[in-house]
Protein backbone atom coordinates (compact mmCIF):
# COMPACT_ATOMS: atom_id res chain seq x y z
CA UNK A 1 0.00 0.00 0.00
CA UNK A 2 1.24 3.50 -0.77
CA UNK A 3 1.47 6.22 1.84
CA UNK A 4 -1.78 7.85 0.73
CA UNK A 5 -3.69 4.61 1.34
CA UNK A 6 -5.22 4.92 -2.13
CA UNK A 7 -3.23 2.34 -4.10
CA UNK A 8 -2.46 -1.28 -3.30
CA UNK A 9 -0.41 -3.86 -5.16
CA UNK A 10 -0.21 -7.59 -4.57
CA UNK A 11 3.42 -8.46 -4.01
CA UNK A 12 3.51 -12.15 -4.92
CA UNK A 13 1.48 -15.17 -5.99
CA UNK A 14 -2.18 -14.74 -7.03
CA UNK A 15 -4.01 -14.34 -3.70
CA UNK A 16 -3.56 -13.09 -0.10
CA UNK A 17 -4.51 -9.52 -1.00
CA UNK A 18 -7.83 -8.65 0.66
CA UNK A 19 -8.46 -4.97 1.45
CA UNK A 20 -11.37 -2.93 2.83
CA UNK A 21 -12.50 0.67 2.83
CA UNK A 22 -11.58 2.69 5.90
CA UNK A 23 -15.18 3.77 6.53
CA UNK A 24 -18.68 2.51 5.76
CA UNK A 25 -20.04 3.42 2.35
CA UNK A 26 -23.45 4.87 1.73
CA UNK A 27 -26.30 3.25 -0.13
CA UNK A 28 -25.94 4.21 -3.83
CA UNK A 29 -22.38 5.45 -3.23
CA UNK A 30 -20.10 4.28 -6.03
CA UNK A 31 -16.79 2.81 -4.97
CA UNK A 32 -14.52 3.60 -7.92
CA UNK A 33 -11.30 1.70 -8.62
CA UNK A 34 -8.75 1.98 -11.40
CA UNK A 35 -6.84 -1.14 -12.38
CA UNK A 36 -3.18 -0.13 -12.38
CA UNK A 37 -1.44 -3.46 -12.90
CA UNK A 38 -2.37 -6.65 -14.70
CA UNK A 39 -0.48 -9.94 -14.48
CA UNK A 40 -1.54 -12.30 -17.26
CA UNK A 41 -0.22 -15.56 -15.87
CA UNK A 42 -3.23 -16.24 -13.62
CA UNK A 43 -6.91 -17.05 -13.99
CA UNK A 44 -9.70 -14.99 -12.48
CA UNK A 45 -9.68 -11.30 -11.65
CA UNK A 46 -10.64 -8.71 -9.06
CA UNK A 47 -13.26 -9.73 -6.46
CA UNK A 48 -15.57 -6.97 -5.29
CA UNK A 49 -18.21 -6.79 -2.60
CA UNK A 50 -19.19 -5.57 0.86
CA UNK A 51 -18.96 -6.59 4.48
CA UNK A 52 -20.93 -5.67 7.58
CA UNK A 53 -17.86 -6.44 9.74
CA UNK A 54 -15.79 -3.47 10.87
CA UNK A 55 -12.33 -4.06 9.29
CA UNK A 56 -10.61 -2.36 12.21
CA UNK A 57 -11.81 -5.23 14.39
CA UNK A 58 -10.68 -7.98 12.01
CA UNK A 59 -7.33 -9.54 12.77
CA UNK A 60 -5.31 -10.02 9.55
CA UNK A 61 -4.40 -13.56 10.52
CA UNK A 62 -8.09 -14.49 10.63
CA UNK A 63 -8.59 -13.65 6.96
CA UNK A 64 -8.49 -16.52 4.45
CA UNK A 65 -6.46 -16.47 1.23
CA UNK A 66 -9.53 -16.07 -0.97
CA UNK A 67 -12.54 -13.79 -0.78
CA UNK A 68 -14.33 -16.38 -2.91
CA UNK A 69 -15.31 -18.92 -1.75
CA UNK A 70 -13.74 -18.79 1.71
CA UNK A 71 -14.60 -15.33 3.00
CA UNK A 72 -18.09 -15.15 1.49
CA UNK A 73 -18.98 -18.40 3.20
CA UNK A 74 -18.76 -16.50 6.50
CA UNK A 75 -21.67 -14.44 7.77
CA UNK A 76 -21.52 -10.74 6.91
CA UNK A 77 -19.39 -10.98 3.75
CA UNK A 78 -20.63 -10.70 0.16
CA UNK A 79 -18.37 -10.69 -2.94
CA UNK A 80 -18.12 -11.88 -6.52
CA UNK A 81 -15.48 -11.97 -9.28
CA UNK A 82 -15.25 -9.32 -11.95
CA UNK A 83 -15.40 -10.90 -15.43
CA UNK A 84 -11.87 -11.37 -16.75
CA UNK A 85 -12.53 -9.46 -19.97
CA UNK A 86 -13.03 -6.26 -17.94
CA UNK A 87 -9.84 -6.64 -15.88
CA UNK A 88 -7.59 -4.62 -18.20
CA UNK A 89 -5.11 -2.01 -17.08
CA UNK A 90 -6.60 1.47 -17.10
CA UNK A 91 -10.21 0.35 -16.72
CA UNK A 92 -12.23 2.11 -14.06
CA UNK A 93 -14.67 -0.07 -12.17
CA UNK A 94 -17.46 1.42 -10.07
CA UNK A 95 -19.68 -0.71 -7.85
CA UNK A 96 -22.41 0.11 -5.37
CA UNK A 97 -25.30 -1.38 -3.42
CA UNK A 98 -28.91 -0.21 -3.50
CA UNK A 99 -31.44 -0.20 -0.68
CA UNK A 100 -32.73 -3.64 -1.75
CA UNK A 101 -29.31 -5.24 -1.27
CA UNK A 102 -28.56 -5.51 -4.98
CA UNK A 103 -24.99 -4.81 -6.07
CA UNK A 104 -24.35 -3.20 -9.45
CA UNK A 105 -21.18 -2.37 -11.33
CA UNK A 106 -20.09 -0.49 -14.42
CA UNK A 107 -16.90 -0.37 -16.47
CA UNK A 108 -15.68 3.10 -17.45
CA UNK A 109 -18.81 4.85 -18.77
CA UNK A 110 -20.72 1.72 -19.72
CA UNK A 111 -24.24 0.89 -18.65
CA UNK A 112 -24.79 -0.38 -15.13
CA UNK A 113 -25.03 -4.16 -14.77
CA UNK A 114 -26.45 -6.27 -11.98
CA UNK A 115 -23.58 -8.00 -10.16
CA UNK A 116 -25.26 -10.00 -7.37
CA UNK A 117 -27.83 -9.52 -4.59
CA UNK A 118 -28.58 -10.57 -1.07
CA UNK A 119 -26.54 -7.94 0.78
CA UNK A 120 -27.99 -7.02 4.18
CA UNK A 121 -28.26 -3.23 4.15
CA UNK A 122 -29.65 -2.71 7.67
CA UNK A 123 -26.08 -2.59 9.04
CA UNK A 124 -23.18 -0.34 8.02
CA UNK A 125 -21.30 -1.73 5.01
CA UNK A 126 -17.61 -1.46 4.20
CA UNK A 127 -16.30 -2.02 0.66
CA UNK A 128 -14.35 -5.25 0.14
CA UNK A 129 -11.69 -5.57 -2.57
CA UNK A 130 -9.71 -8.76 -3.22
CA UNK A 131 -6.77 -8.01 -5.54
CA UNK A 132 -6.82 -11.46 -7.10
CA UNK A 133 -5.47 -13.34 -10.11
CA UNK A 134 -5.06 -11.22 -13.22
CA UNK A 135 -5.47 -8.03 -11.21
CA UNK A 136 -2.28 -7.14 -9.38
CA UNK A 137 -2.77 -3.48 -8.52
CA UNK A 138 -5.68 -1.06 -8.02
CA UNK A 139 -6.03 2.60 -7.13
CA UNK A 140 -9.02 4.01 -5.27
CA UNK A 141 -10.57 7.08 -6.88
CA UNK A 142 -13.16 9.55 -5.61
CA UNK A 143 -16.42 7.95 -4.61
CA UNK A 144 -19.59 9.31 -6.21
CA UNK A 145 -23.30 8.93 -5.67
CA UNK A 146 -25.00 7.00 -8.44
CA UNK A 147 -26.47 9.41 -11.02
CA UNK A 148 -30.20 9.08 -11.74
CA UNK A 149 -29.65 7.41 -15.13
CA UNK A 150 -27.92 4.51 -13.38
CA UNK A 151 -30.72 3.73 -10.95
CA UNK A 152 -32.41 1.66 -13.68
CA UNK A 153 -29.65 -0.55 -15.02
CA UNK A 154 -29.66 -1.40 -18.69
CA UNK A 155 -28.91 -4.83 -20.08
CA UNK A 156 -25.45 -6.32 -20.27
CA UNK A 157 -25.39 -5.84 -24.04
CA UNK A 158 -25.87 -2.09 -23.74
CA UNK A 159 -22.16 -1.50 -23.20
CA UNK A 160 -20.88 1.64 -24.86
CA UNK A 161 -17.36 2.25 -26.06
CA UNK A 162 -15.11 2.45 -22.96
CA UNK A 163 -13.91 5.87 -21.92
CA UNK A 164 -11.93 6.75 -18.84
CA UNK A 165 -13.12 9.34 -16.33
CA UNK A 166 -10.72 12.00 -15.14
CA UNK A 167 -9.45 11.21 -11.69
CA UNK A 168 -10.22 13.70 -8.93
CA UNK A 169 -7.27 15.23 -7.15
CA UNK A 170 -8.50 14.57 -3.62
CA UNK A 171 -9.96 11.19 -2.82
CA UNK A 172 -12.74 11.08 -0.23
CA UNK A 173 -12.40 7.37 0.36
CA UNK A 174 -9.24 5.52 1.26
CA UNK A 175 -8.33 1.89 1.76
CA UNK A 176 -7.44 0.27 5.06
CA UNK A 177 -5.01 -2.59 4.58
CA UNK A 178 -6.02 -5.78 6.41
CA UNK A 179 -3.96 -8.40 4.61
CA UNK A 180 -1.32 -8.51 1.96
CA UNK A 181 0.96 -11.15 3.39
CA UNK A 182 -1.05 -13.87 5.11
CA UNK A 183 1.15 -17.00 5.27
CA UNK A 184 0.24 -19.37 2.47
CA UNK A 185 -0.52 -22.23 4.83
CA UNK A 186 -3.14 -20.31 6.81
CA UNK A 187 -6.76 -19.66 6.18
CA UNK A 188 -7.64 -22.36 3.71
CA UNK A 189 -11.35 -22.68 3.39
CA UNK A 190 -13.32 -25.86 3.61
CA UNK A 191 -14.57 -25.46 0.04
CA UNK A 192 -18.18 -24.68 0.91
CA UNK A 193 -19.50 -21.62 -0.86
CA UNK A 194 -22.84 -20.05 -1.69
CA UNK A 195 -24.16 -19.90 -5.18
CA UNK A 196 -22.79 -16.40 -5.72
CA UNK A 197 -19.24 -17.42 -4.96
CA UNK A 198 -16.52 -17.93 -7.53
CA UNK A 199 -15.82 -21.46 -8.78
CA UNK A 200 -13.41 -23.31 -6.52
CA UNK A 201 -11.42 -24.86 -9.42
CA UNK A 202 -10.15 -21.39 -10.32
CA UNK A 203 -8.30 -21.13 -7.01
CA UNK A 204 -6.91 -24.63 -7.24
CA UNK A 205 -5.88 -24.02 -10.85
CA UNK A 206 -3.96 -20.91 -9.82
CA UNK A 207 -2.35 -22.85 -6.98
CA UNK A 208 -1.16 -25.43 -9.49
CA UNK A 209 0.15 -22.76 -11.85
CA UNK A 210 1.98 -20.95 -9.05
CA UNK A 211 4.20 -24.02 -8.81
CA UNK A 212 4.87 -23.93 -12.57
CA UNK A 213 5.91 -20.27 -12.75
CA UNK A 214 8.76 -18.27 -11.24
CA UNK A 215 7.96 -15.50 -8.78
CA UNK A 216 8.85 -12.75 -11.26
CA UNK A 217 8.17 -12.61 -15.00
CA UNK A 218 9.29 -10.01 -17.53
CA UNK A 219 6.37 -8.70 -19.53
CA UNK A 220 8.09 -7.18 -22.55
CA UNK A 221 7.56 -10.19 -24.82
CA UNK A 222 4.54 -9.98 -27.13
CA UNK A 223 3.22 -11.62 -30.25
CA UNK A 224 4.31 -10.03 -33.52
CA UNK A 225 1.64 -8.27 -35.56
CA UNK A 226 2.33 -10.72 -38.41
CA UNK A 227 -0.03 -13.67 -38.38
CA UNK A 228 -0.70 -16.35 -40.93
CA UNK A 229 -4.35 -17.23 -41.27
CA UNK A 230 -7.49 -15.33 -42.10
CA UNK A 231 -9.08 -16.28 -38.77
CA UNK A 232 -6.19 -15.59 -36.42
CA UNK A 233 -6.47 -12.57 -34.13
CA UNK A 234 -3.90 -10.94 -31.85
CA UNK A 235 -5.59 -9.54 -28.75
CA UNK A 236 -5.01 -8.02 -25.31
CA UNK A 237 -2.01 -5.84 -26.12
CA UNK A 238 -0.55 -8.55 -28.36
CA UNK A 239 -0.30 -11.14 -25.58
CA UNK A 240 -3.13 -13.40 -26.83
CA UNK A 241 -3.40 -15.31 -30.12
CA UNK A 242 -6.82 -16.68 -30.95
CA UNK A 243 -7.92 -18.96 -33.77
CA UNK A 244 -11.52 -18.12 -34.56
CA UNK A 245 -12.20 -21.11 -36.81
CA UNK A 246 -10.49 -24.44 -36.25
CA UNK A 247 -10.73 -25.41 -39.89
CA UNK A 248 -8.10 -22.83 -40.83
CA UNK A 249 -4.71 -24.54 -40.68
CA UNK A 250 -2.77 -21.34 -41.31
CA UNK A 251 -2.64 -20.35 -37.66
CA UNK A 252 0.92 -19.14 -37.18
CA UNK A 253 2.03 -16.41 -34.78
CA UNK A 254 5.51 -15.15 -33.94
CA UNK A 255 7.21 -13.46 -31.01
CA UNK A 256 7.77 -9.75 -31.37
CA UNK A 257 11.51 -10.02 -30.82
CA UNK A 258 14.22 -12.67 -30.88
CA UNK A 259 14.45 -14.83 -27.79
CA UNK A 260 17.45 -14.33 -25.55
CA UNK A 261 19.98 -16.93 -24.51
CA UNK A 262 18.64 -19.08 -21.66
CA UNK A 263 15.37 -17.12 -21.68
CA UNK A 264 12.37 -19.25 -20.69
CA UNK A 265 9.16 -18.31 -22.49
CA UNK A 266 5.94 -19.21 -20.67
CA UNK A 267 2.86 -19.89 -22.79
CA UNK A 268 -0.58 -20.69 -21.39
CA UNK A 269 -3.31 -22.55 -23.28
CA UNK A 270 -6.29 -20.38 -22.46
CA UNK A 271 -8.87 -21.95 -24.74
CA UNK A 272 -9.18 -25.56 -25.76
CA UNK A 273 -12.53 -26.91 -26.94
CA UNK A 274 -13.69 -30.28 -25.73
CA UNK A 275 -11.52 -33.14 -26.85
CA UNK A 276 -12.73 -35.58 -29.41
CA UNK A 277 -11.58 -37.52 -32.36
CA UNK A 278 -13.05 -35.02 -34.80
CA UNK A 279 -10.79 -32.16 -33.72
CA UNK A 280 -7.69 -33.26 -31.88
CA UNK A 281 -5.83 -30.47 -30.17
CA UNK A 282 -2.19 -29.77 -30.90
CA UNK A 283 0.22 -26.91 -30.59
CA UNK A 284 3.23 -26.57 -32.84
CA UNK A 285 6.21 -24.48 -31.86
CA UNK A 286 9.62 -23.75 -33.22
CA UNK A 287 12.29 -21.18 -33.92
CA UNK A 288 13.49 -19.40 -37.03
CA UNK A 289 16.21 -17.01 -38.10
CA UNK A 290 13.68 -15.24 -40.33
CA UNK A 291 12.59 -11.85 -38.98
CA UNK A 292 8.75 -11.90 -39.12
CA UNK A 293 8.86 -8.19 -39.91
CA UNK A 294 10.20 -9.09 -43.35
CA UNK A 295 7.37 -11.53 -44.12
CA UNK A 296 3.88 -11.21 -45.50
CA UNK A 297 1.05 -13.57 -44.53
CA UNK A 298 0.98 -14.80 -48.12
CA UNK A 299 4.61 -15.92 -47.79
CA UNK A 300 3.76 -18.54 -45.20
CA UNK A 301 2.45 -22.03 -45.98
CA UNK A 302 -0.80 -23.53 -44.73
CA UNK A 303 0.91 -26.11 -42.55
CA UNK A 304 3.65 -25.27 -40.02
CA UNK A 305 5.55 -28.40 -41.05
CA UNK A 306 5.99 -26.93 -44.53
CA UNK A 307 8.00 -24.04 -43.14
CA UNK A 308 11.14 -26.17 -43.20
CA UNK A 309 11.09 -26.02 -47.01
CA UNK A 310 11.88 -22.29 -46.92
CA UNK A 311 15.43 -21.09 -47.46
CA UNK A 312 15.84 -19.67 -43.94
CA UNK A 313 16.52 -21.78 -40.86
CA UNK A 314 13.26 -23.16 -39.45
CA UNK A 315 12.88 -25.82 -36.77
CA UNK A 316 9.38 -27.10 -36.03
CA UNK A 317 8.01 -29.48 -33.43
CA UNK A 318 4.71 -30.36 -31.79
CA UNK A 319 4.06 -30.45 -28.08
CA UNK A 320 3.99 -34.13 -27.11
CA UNK A 321 0.90 -35.43 -25.36
CA UNK A 322 -2.57 -33.88 -24.99
CA UNK A 323 -3.08 -30.26 -23.99
CA UNK A 324 -5.93 -28.82 -21.98
CA UNK A 325 -7.17 -25.33 -21.22
CA UNK A 326 -5.05 -23.85 -18.44
CA UNK A 327 -1.89 -25.81 -19.25
CA UNK A 328 1.36 -23.81 -19.00
CA UNK A 329 4.32 -24.52 -21.26
CA UNK A 330 7.86 -23.30 -20.71
CA UNK A 331 10.31 -23.17 -23.61
CA UNK A 332 13.98 -22.31 -23.38
CA UNK A 333 16.90 -22.43 -25.81
CA UNK A 334 20.13 -22.91 -23.92
CA UNK A 335 23.62 -21.88 -24.99
CA UNK A 336 24.20 -25.24 -26.66
CA UNK A 337 21.21 -24.76 -28.96
CA UNK A 338 19.01 -27.27 -27.15
CA UNK A 339 15.34 -26.30 -26.96
CA UNK A 340 13.85 -27.72 -23.77
CA UNK A 341 10.15 -27.93 -22.93
CA UNK A 342 8.31 -28.05 -19.61
CA UNK A 343 4.61 -28.82 -19.17
CA UNK A 344 2.91 -27.44 -16.04
CA UNK A 345 6.28 -27.24 -14.34
CA UNK A 346 7.35 -30.80 -15.21
CA UNK A 347 10.33 -31.17 -17.54
CA UNK A 348 9.37 -32.73 -20.88
CA UNK A 349 12.94 -32.97 -22.16
CA UNK A 350 14.78 -31.62 -25.14
CA UNK A 351 12.67 -31.21 -28.26
CA UNK A 352 15.00 -29.68 -30.86
CA UNK A 353 18.60 -28.73 -31.54
CA UNK A 354 18.90 -25.35 -33.22
CA UNK A 355 21.50 -22.94 -34.52
CA UNK A 356 22.11 -20.27 -31.88
CA UNK A 357 24.74 -18.38 -33.87
CA UNK A 358 22.01 -16.11 -35.26
CA UNK A 359 18.99 -14.30 -33.72
CA UNK A 360 16.05 -16.67 -33.29
CA UNK A 361 12.36 -15.78 -33.24
CA UNK A 362 9.95 -18.24 -31.69
CA UNK A 363 6.68 -19.11 -33.41
CA UNK A 364 3.56 -21.11 -32.60
CA UNK A 365 0.95 -22.91 -34.67
CA UNK A 366 -2.57 -23.52 -33.35
CA UNK A 367 -4.35 -26.68 -34.47
CA UNK A 368 -7.77 -28.24 -33.98
CA UNK A 369 -9.18 -27.73 -30.51
CA UNK A 370 -6.29 -25.53 -29.30
CA UNK A 371 -7.73 -22.17 -30.28
CA UNK A 372 -6.15 -19.62 -27.93
CA UNK A 373 -2.79 -19.15 -26.24
CA UNK A 374 -1.37 -16.35 -24.14
CA UNK A 375 2.21 -15.21 -23.57
CA UNK A 376 2.54 -15.00 -19.79
CA UNK A 377 6.03 -13.56 -19.85
CA UNK A 378 9.62 -14.68 -19.74
CA UNK A 379 12.49 -14.98 -17.35
CA UNK A 380 16.20 -15.74 -17.57
CA UNK A 381 17.14 -18.34 -15.00
CA UNK A 382 20.36 -20.13 -14.32
CA UNK A 383 20.22 -23.57 -15.84
CA UNK A 384 19.33 -25.70 -12.84
CA UNK A 385 20.65 -29.13 -13.57
CA UNK A 386 19.44 -29.23 -17.16
CA UNK A 387 21.43 -32.03 -18.71
CA UNK A 388 23.29 -31.41 -21.91
CA UNK A 389 21.44 -33.69 -24.25
CA UNK A 390 22.72 -34.32 -27.77
CA UNK A 391 19.99 -33.95 -30.32
CA UNK A 392 21.62 -36.62 -32.46
CA UNK A 393 24.94 -38.43 -32.62
CA UNK A 394 26.06 -35.67 -34.93
CA UNK A 395 25.26 -32.81 -32.61
CA UNK A 396 28.15 -32.62 -30.21
CA UNK A 397 29.53 -29.32 -31.44
CA UNK A 398 33.00 -28.26 -30.42
CA UNK A 399 32.60 -24.70 -31.60
CA UNK A 400 29.78 -22.33 -32.68
CA UNK A 401 30.87 -22.66 -36.30
CA UNK A 402 30.60 -26.43 -36.09
CA UNK A 403 27.12 -26.10 -34.64
CA UNK A 404 26.01 -23.74 -37.35
CA UNK A 405 27.32 -25.86 -40.20
CA UNK A 406 25.91 -29.00 -38.71
CA UNK A 407 22.42 -27.70 -38.02
CA UNK A 408 21.83 -25.46 -40.99
CA UNK A 409 19.25 -27.85 -42.37
CA UNK A 410 15.60 -27.46 -41.28
CA UNK A 411 14.51 -29.73 -38.47
CA UNK A 412 11.22 -31.36 -37.60
CA UNK A 413 10.56 -33.43 -34.51
CA UNK A 414 7.24 -34.99 -33.60
CA UNK A 415 8.42 -37.93 -31.55
CA UNK A 416 10.85 -36.49 -29.01
CA UNK A 417 9.42 -36.12 -25.52
CA UNK A 418 12.51 -36.64 -23.42
CA UNK A 419 16.21 -37.36 -23.66
CA UNK A 420 16.84 -38.84 -27.04
CA UNK A 421 19.06 -41.50 -25.59
CA UNK A 422 16.01 -42.95 -23.86
CA UNK A 423 14.39 -43.64 -27.23
CA UNK A 424 10.96 -42.69 -25.95
CA UNK A 425 8.09 -41.88 -28.25
CA UNK A 426 9.07 -43.66 -31.43
CA UNK A 427 12.78 -44.25 -32.02
CA UNK A 428 12.97 -47.86 -33.12
CA UNK A 429 15.24 -50.23 -31.19
CA UNK A 430 17.81 -50.25 -34.00
CA UNK A 431 17.61 -46.49 -34.50
CA UNK A 432 20.89 -44.93 -35.59
CA UNK A 433 20.30 -42.25 -32.95
CA UNK A 434 21.62 -44.68 -30.36
CA UNK A 435 24.87 -45.26 -32.22
CA UNK A 436 27.95 -43.75 -30.60
CA UNK A 437 29.41 -42.34 -33.80
CA UNK A 438 28.10 -40.37 -36.73
CA UNK A 439 29.11 -39.86 -40.33
CA UNK A 440 29.18 -36.14 -39.53
CA UNK A 441 31.51 -36.40 -36.56
CA UNK A 442 34.26 -35.16 -38.84
CA UNK A 443 34.25 -32.32 -41.28
CA UNK A 444 33.97 -34.62 -44.29
CA UNK A 445 31.10 -36.79 -45.40
CA UNK A 446 31.49 -40.51 -44.84
CA UNK A 447 30.72 -43.00 -47.61
CA UNK A 448 29.61 -45.73 -45.17
CA UNK A 449 26.00 -46.37 -44.25
CA UNK A 450 25.28 -45.09 -40.74
CA UNK A 451 23.34 -48.27 -39.87
CA UNK A 452 25.28 -51.23 -41.21
CA UNK A 453 28.68 -49.55 -41.65
CA UNK A 454 29.33 -51.99 -44.51
CA UNK A 455 27.65 -50.75 -47.67
CA UNK A 456 28.19 -47.47 -49.48
CA UNK A 457 25.75 -44.60 -48.97
CA UNK A 458 23.48 -44.42 -52.01
CA UNK A 459 20.11 -43.25 -50.63
CA UNK A 460 18.59 -39.82 -49.95
CA UNK A 461 15.97 -39.40 -47.22
CA UNK A 462 12.87 -37.42 -48.18
CA UNK A 463 11.99 -34.77 -47.03
CA UNK A 464 15.05 -33.68 -45.07
CA UNK A 465 17.50 -34.52 -47.88
CA UNK A 466 20.17 -36.21 -45.77
CA UNK A 467 22.23 -38.87 -47.54
CA UNK A 468 23.50 -41.27 -44.92
CA UNK A 469 22.06 -44.75 -45.68
CA UNK A 470 22.45 -47.60 -48.07
CA UNK A 471 19.29 -48.57 -49.92
CA UNK A 472 18.77 -51.83 -48.01
CA UNK A 473 18.98 -50.16 -44.60
CA UNK A 474 16.84 -47.30 -45.87
CA UNK A 475 14.06 -49.71 -46.81
CA UNK A 476 14.15 -51.36 -43.38
CA UNK A 477 14.21 -48.02 -41.57
CA UNK A 478 11.31 -46.65 -43.63
CA UNK A 479 9.09 -49.56 -42.54
CA UNK A 480 9.81 -48.99 -38.84
CA UNK A 481 7.29 -47.29 -36.58
CA UNK A 482 7.97 -43.55 -36.24
CA UNK A 483 10.92 -43.80 -38.61
CA UNK A 484 13.08 -40.71 -38.49
CA UNK A 485 16.32 -39.49 -40.03
CA UNK A 486 19.46 -40.54 -38.12
CA UNK A 487 20.90 -37.05 -38.57
CA UNK A 488 18.05 -34.63 -37.80
CA UNK A 489 15.25 -36.93 -36.53
CA UNK A 490 12.85 -35.54 -39.08
CA UNK A 491 10.17 -38.11 -40.02
CA UNK A 492 10.94 -40.19 -43.08
CA UNK A 493 8.33 -39.92 -45.82
CA UNK A 494 10.26 -41.77 -48.48
CA UNK A 495 13.73 -42.87 -49.54
CA UNK A 496 15.29 -42.29 -52.96
CA UNK A 497 18.09 -44.36 -54.39
CA UNK A 498 20.81 -42.41 -56.14
CA UNK A 499 23.31 -43.35 -58.83
CA UNK A 500 26.77 -41.89 -59.26
CA UNK A 501 27.85 -40.76 -62.72
CA UNK A 502 31.40 -42.03 -62.21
Amino acid sequence: MDLSHKAVKRQASFCNAITFSNRPVLIYEQVRLKITKKQCCWSGALRLGFTSKDPSRIHPDSLPKYACPDLVSQSGFWAKALPEEFANEGNIIAFWVDKKGRVFYRINDSAAMLFFNGVRTADPLWALVDVYGLTRGVQLLDSELVPPDCLRPRSFTALRRPSLRREADDARLSVSLCDLNVPVGEGDGDGSAPASACPIPQNSLNSQHSRALPAQLDGDLRFHALRAGAHVRILDEQTVARLEHGRDERALVFTSRPVRAAETIFIKVTRASGGGGARPGALSFGVTTCDPGTLRPADLPFSPEALVDRKEFWAVCRVPGPLHSGDILGLVVNADGELHLSHNGAAAGMQLCVDVSQPLWMFFGLHGSITQVRILGSTILAERGVPSLPCSPASTPTSPSALGSRLSDPLLSTCSSGPLSSSTGGTVPNSPVSLPDSPLSSSQWSSECTICYEHTVDTVIYTCGHMCLCYACGLRLKKALHACCPICRRPIKDIIKTYRSS
